[in-house]
């Protein structure tokens, strides 16, 4: 199984990015995909969820609003649509597959565990 995270760089405050991530290795039409963050000295928090089985997705109250999570299961490919971003968003973004069709709740999108393989992350700098 290989996650491939990109579309990270160096974006002003207010700008925007759209990260993707590609899946290979696994059912991706039946996986959820989780995307996680890791500030510079900070622990990795999650950001935003969307399942395979309901459509469901979740995001994480400081994105919600400005971030948009989507899949091509033609392409197996999951995308974070990333606006309006502010200096706090900087951080390691990373993707991460959850290989059974379970939807994305506030209770179980961020739980660690709940992720079989995670990739290698992209940097993402906001400057303000």
């Amino acid at each position: 199984v290989q996650l491939q995270a990109s579309g990270g760089g160096l974006v002003q405050a207010g700008g925007s990015l759209r990260l993707s991530c590609v899946a290979s290795g696994v059912s991706f039409d039946e996986s959820a995909i989780g995307w996680f963050r890791q500030p510079p000295g900070k622990e990795r928090e999650g950001v935003s969820c969307i399942s395979s089985s309901d459509g469901s997705t979740f995001y994480a109250d400081s994105v919600k609003g400005r971030f948009t999570i989507s899949r091509d299961n033609t392409k197996n490919t999951v995308y974070l649509q990333m606006n309006s971003l502010k200096p706090e968003d900087t951080a390691v973004y990373y993707c991460a597959v959850d290989r059974l069709p379970a939807p994305c709740t506030k209770y179980s999108s961020f739980y660690y565990s709940r992720y079989d393989y995670w990739g290698q992350g992209t940097q993402v700098t906001v400057s303000s």
